[in-house]
């Protein structure tokens, strides 16, 4: 890493999310840095799209960045994914965030005078039943993010959003009705990004609760595979894992973007922190059965939530 870069990065800790304001991503974002700043806090800097995420951390213009990466129930975000594929930063943390979505209007709009709700097309998918029982004559707008939602909704009085408490906040917004989302156990995870040499702030002592007892710390190794398109491929990816008896978390098939009906493997993996061994074992014995293999990142593996709700994307 050149010296300029590095200067760069010692004296802004800027963490990039995917904006606007008010975004699940900007809660995430400040769920997780959350007193890892010590003396020097960091900064949060809104970034129009996922690509301008990764961007801003590849060109050491935010230490981090904070992206979303897979829902519980609407799945991956695919631009996340494609992502990965073309970066070279790593992934070094994960959060995973419960998220409620509310039907939002500015301050004084009733009901009546409504004609489109505005959203991120997976939280308007997370509340379409909602939405067929309460509000089926309303037009569907999608958005960028449910933020940008919050913002059509304060400028358009006959626009209603679908958003979090944060963006009420945010944007001074009127809660019509809460927890509208049709599956009350949806939770997002999302991805914290950095260059291959900056390491991950530690949590200040100060905010672990007294008397907290240590626990076993697990971690998670995110994968990206390429193999050849024959027969017994996959089988021969996935079998060293049970030799060796490692959790395999998540394997999911995206195009390559370099041929026609050609795919790549992002797998994720669960191991013990005090175990590295095991995943060097892991990728001597993937190599042969792989024509490309990748370490995105291994990193602490992030509590669940179980009683979360939400969507990705956002």
């Amino acid at each position: 890493m050149s010296t300029e870069i590095q200067a760069n990065l010692d004296d802004s800790p800027v963490v990039a999310y995917l904006g606007p304001q008010g975004t699940f991503s900007h809660a995430a974002a400040m769920a997780f840095f959350e007193g890892r700043g010590g003396s020097n806090p960091f900064t949060f800097d809104s970034c129009a799209s996922i690509e301008d995420v990764f961007a801003s951390v590849e060109s050491a213009r935010s230490r981090f960045g904070v992206v979303p990466i897979e829902n519980s129930t609407e799945g991956a975000v695919n631009n996340t994914q494609d992502c990965l594929l073309l970066t070279p930063v790593r992934i070094i943390g994960e959060i995973v965030i419960p998220i409620v979505h509310n039907f939002l209007v500015a301050p004084g709009v009733t009901r009546e005078s409504l004609h489109t709700v505005a959203s991120h097309k997976q939280s308007l998918a997370q509340c379409r039943r909602w939405l067929a029982r309460n509000e089926p004559a309303l037009d569907k707008r999608e958005c960028a993010s449910n933020a940008q939602a919050a913002e059509a909704a304060m400028a358009e009085p006959g626009v209603a959003a679908i958003a979090g408490e944060f963006a009420a906040q945010t944007y001074g917004l009127h809660i019509l009705a809460d927890s509208i989302q049709d599956h009350s156990h949806n939770s997002t995870r999302f991805l914290i990004l950095a260059q291959p040499d900056v390491e991950l702030p530690a949590v200040s002592p100060s905010v672990i609760p007294t008397g907290s007892a240590p626990t076993a710390v697990q971690s998670k190794t995110s994968l990206l595979v390429a193999t050849d398109n024959k027969p017994g491929a996959l089988f021969r990816l996935l079998e060293p894992f049970n030799a060796l008896q490692i959790d395999l978390s998540k394997i999911e098939a995206r195009p390559s973007k370099l041929r026609a009906w050609e795919y790549v493997f992002f797998i994720d993996f669960i191991s013990a922190s005090e175990e590295p061994e095991v995943i060097e074992a892991l990728l001597v014995k993937l190599a042969p059965s792989t024509t490309s293999l990748r370490v995105l990142g291994t990193y602490p593996l992030a509590p669940p939530n179980p009683t979360t709700e939400g969507a990705s994307g956002e």
